[in-house]
């Protein structure tokens, strides 16, 4: 079992109603819907599968929960930026599919249909403090922070126990919309959350 690490940043906007109440409950409380949609974008700034290098890469995820979040059942697909090679490919697949443990490692338990990993162009950049990721047709989003009551400070969770970070910053939807296995969502003015990572296993 090969150590890995990835830190960097992730985004994540869901069908929920501004906020997610699963990040708090850590998925104890159902989702604003009964059920759970999320996309989510990953930017990895330094990272590695053990020899494998995984800096600069991204990577993008689809997530379907049918009920609360603890109770699994969970459909799965992951997009890996097409600038990897082969080496990095089957590492990233490794570590969002759950199989490498550690951080991740919940997606092996919690996911009862693993959709597939495919390669594509995964765009994940900053304009200002608006987060923009973009997989091919497939996905299509835009994140802004909610301002809190400082002007020009977002809206921030902290010590958290939410399983990606216990540091979350709140956010709104300005664009998501999903075209893939099926789905057809559009989650715009939904639930939102920014996320700095610090994964590693096994």
């Amino acid at each position: 079992m090969k150590s890995w690490s990835i830190r960097g940043e992730l985004v994540l906007n869901c069908n929920c109603a501004v906020f997610c109440p699963c990040v708090a409950s850590l998925g104890e409380h159902p989702p604003t819907n009964g059920y759970c949609q999320t996309w989510g974008g990953i930017r990895i700034d330094e990272g590695n599968f053990g020899d494998t290098d995984l800096s600069g890469l991204n990577a993008a995820l689809l997530i379907d929960i049918p009920g609360r979040m603890s109770e699994g059942g969970w459909s799965l697909a992951a997009w890996i930026d097409e600038r990897a090679d082969d080496a990095a490919f089957a590492g990233l697949s490794r570590i969002l599919s759950g199989k490498s443990r550690g951080t991740t490692g919940l997606f092996s338990i919690l996911v009862g249909n693993f959709l597939g990993v495919e390669k594509a162009p995964v765009r994940y950049e900053t304009e200002g403090d608006v987060r923009i990721v973009e997989v091919g047709r497939r996905i299509r989003g835009r994140v802004a922070p909610i301002e809190g009551n400082r002007q020009g400070e977002p809206v921030r969770i902290t010590n958290s126990r939410y399983w990606v970070s216990p540091e979350i910053t709140m956010a709104r939807a300005e664009q998501g919309r999903v075209r893939a296995f099926g789905r057809v969502w559009n989650l715009e003015q939904r639930s939102a959350e920014i996320c700095r990572l610090d994964w590693k296993g096994p």
